[in-house]
């Protein structure tokens, strides 16, 4: 099991830089069938920091910076507010409430380059966010339209998007260290599970430099609209509206 996390780990990051996003959701979806839910997320949440410091590492030179000092600071509002209600709201009603927006989000007409970023719509988005992943696990995908209207390639979408999740992981992370959880005993697991992951990348890169941008696009498309239907059909099924199979 340990050398299949590892391995799994290094395919699902490296889906996620060809794809635009989606390894984090992979990789929750199997981890969900092995690990507790009391241990998923802080653990997932580690993992997903560390993959994406490596991306950041190999792709620094394509960050977009006037995207990250309101968005940072919305990510401290979301982790104190998250901290304070973690156990108080139903995880399936956010799933699907997430999935909706972001299927709107992937779809609806793309707002004018000037429109695409401000200040006060990346603090909303960071504080959002945060809070929303310290239930769901991976939010990635709630922040991936709006990074993606708001850069200019799909390498910059990539490098900026990984400075917004190792934040958003990282304050998620202290909080649950805050509430008590320990990853003692899970250190070799995530330390083999994060340089796995930064391998991953690097092979993602490769492939990606060979990537038109239209078919990046279409891509990142495909596989937003993927991942949102499986959140839908989570949350519809966890409020009792749909059957499970």
């Amino acid at each position: 099991m340990f050398l299949g996390l590892a391995v799994l780990s290094f395919f699902t990051a490296a889906f996620g830089v060809v794809a635009g996003l989606g390894g984090g959701v992979l990789l929750l979806a199997v981890m969900a069938t092995i690990f507790p839910p009391a241990a998923l997320i802080p653990l997932h949440g580690t993992i997903q920091a560390g993959n994406n410091v490596s991306r950041i590492i190999i792709m620094r030179q394509h960050i977009t910076w006037s995207l990250i000092p309101a968005f940072a600071l919305g990510t401290v509002l979301g982790a104190v507010i998250g901290g304070k209600i973690v156990v108080t709201l139903p995880t399936a009603l956010l799933q699907s409430v997430l999935g909706f927006f972001v299927l709107y989000v992937c779809w609806a007409p793309k707002p004018e380059s000037h429109q695409a970023f401000s200040g006060p719509k990346f603090f909303i988005l960071g504080a959002v966010g945060t809070l929303v992943s310290m239930f769901v696990g991976a939010t990635g995908t709630l922040l991936a339209p709006f990074a993606r209207a708001a850069t200019s390639g799909r390498h910059e979408y990539l490098a900026s998007h990984a400075v917004m999740m190792v934040l958003m992981h990282g304050l998620k992370l202290v909080a649950f260290i805050t509430l008590g959880f320990s990853f003692g005993a899970y250190l070799p697991l995530l330390s083999a599970m994060i340089a796995m992951s930064a391998l991953g990348n690097l092979f993602g890169q490769g492939v990606l430099n060979k990537l038109s941008e239209k078919l990046f696009h279409r891509l990142f498309q495909i596989a937003l609209t993927l991942l949102s239907l499986r959140l839908l059909y989570a949350g519809l099924t966890g409020m009792g509206y749909l059957p499970k199979f």
